[in-house]
């Protein structure tokens, strides 16, 4: 199975890196926002669609035994392994000609991630990782931070609509309350890259789907962060919670928030 899902990983990376030229090439101009809104600040653009068309293609291609699921066409086949595509990752950053941004590819095996792929083309980085192989940016190991005091910490909580505003709220307050310092980027799948690199020292948010997070998984768990059981927690069938978080503030930032580890 390694073999299998080395030559996977090998052929994702191309693959996203051909998607992610056709998304840079797609992306608006710097400005007022471009495309169409689902809801409150929840952005459609034309290249969400345009990029996750060409990677199923093009998986399909490669791997025409494998399962599928993209954000804007929803499981379109099923296998054993399957592909899970976040085709523009922050969007609403994208659709204002931002940088913060990213394609995001991921494997499950049922439901065990086991490689993912994240390149943000217009930052210039690519976060790849298998399981058992290590977590890499650029070819290069990557690590979660050392910091265990949350007074040097920095955290990461993304935002949703889905989620009551009291909430939201509570949770940015018990960040304050550890002295740690919050920080919002507009795309989950960075964040949690940020997080395995120790960029960040934690990430949370009260709703997130399983394409956002996907590829970030298995790059988490290569680089020694601790996560929540999102997958468990209802994530591959729906919205879950996730908390991923340097070793050393784990623990304080778990109990401060009431969102449990795996």
């Amino acid at each position: 199975m390694s073999v299998a899902i080395d030559r996977r990983l090998e052929a994702a990376r191309a693959v996203v890196e051909d998607a992610s030229r056709l998304a840079l090439a797609m992306r608006p101009p710097s400005g007022g926002p471009s495309g169409s809104q689902k809801s409150a600040q929840d952005w459609l653009t034309e290249a969400d669609g345009a990029v996750e068309a060409f990677v199923a293609r093009r998986m399909q291609e490669l791997f025409p035994e494998d399962g599928f699921q993209g954000e804007e066409g929803g499981s379109v086949r099923q296998g054993s392994l399957r592909w899970v595509i976040d085709p523009i990752d922050g969007t609403s950053n994208f659709a204002r000609g931002r940088n913060r941004w990213c394609v995001s590819l991921g494997l499950l095996d049922g439901d065990r991630p086991v490689a993912g792929v994240i390149n943000a083309p217009a930052l210039g980085e690519i976060y790849t990782a298998r399981l058992g192989g290590g977590a890499f940016m650029n070819g290069k190991p990557i690590h979660a931070s050392p910091v265990t005091d949350t007074r040097s910490a920095m955290i990461e909580m993304g935002w949703s609509n889905r989620v009551p505003k009291p909430v939201f709220m509570e949770k940015i307050g018990a960040i304050l309350d550890l002295g740690a310092m919050p920080r919002s980027g507009g795309s989950g799948a960075l964040a949690l890259a940020d997080v395995a690199c120790g960029r960040l020292d934690g990430y949370i948010e009260i709703v997130i789907n399983l394409w956002d997070v996907a590829a970030a998984l298995i790059i988490l768990e290569e680089a020694g962060a601790r996560v929540s059981p999102f997958l468990r927690e209802g994530g591959l069938t729906g919205g879950a919670t996730i908390l991923a978080a340097a070793p050393g503030v784990a623990e304080a930032l778990s109990q401060a928030t009431g969102i449990p580890l795996a």
